[in-house]
């Protein structure tokens, strides 16, 4: 999921924030100004496999940006760095930089049964 800013920045749109990277754009920009705290709400379903680590179900998600609904139950491709094998499926979270400023606060990581 891209994080950067997006607000009045012009980019290739399954590049741009909220997009799943090269392979969802958002459903629409809802960036806030520079400076505002944007919110990102997601709700990620790891994939299923099978016992020899095959995937019965891919990985999906749905995502609010700013409280819009920006990604759809959407199915998630195959990823350089990617839920592999069931012992992945939990985790870590990796949040990455390209150079832009961005500071993140109040993750919250809640496990739905």
């Amino acid at each position: 999921l891209q994080v950067l800013d997006s607000y009045q920045n012009e980019t290739y749109t399954n590049g741009m924030a909220a997009a799943i990277y090269l392979q969802y754009p958002p459903l629409v920009n809802a960036a806030r100004r520079p400076g505002e705290w944007q919110t990102y709400d997601i709700i990620f379903h790891a994939p299923i496999f099978d016992v020899n680590d095959q995937v019965i179900r891919p990985a999906r998600l749905t995502v609010l940006w700013n409280g819009v609904l920006v990604q759809d139950n959407v199915e998630i491709k195959a990823t350089p760095g990617g839920v592999r094998n069931k012992e992945a499926a939990k985790g870590p979270i990796f949040l990455q930089d390209h150079s832009h400023p961005v500071k993140f606060r109040n993750i919250w990581v809640r496990e739905l049964n």
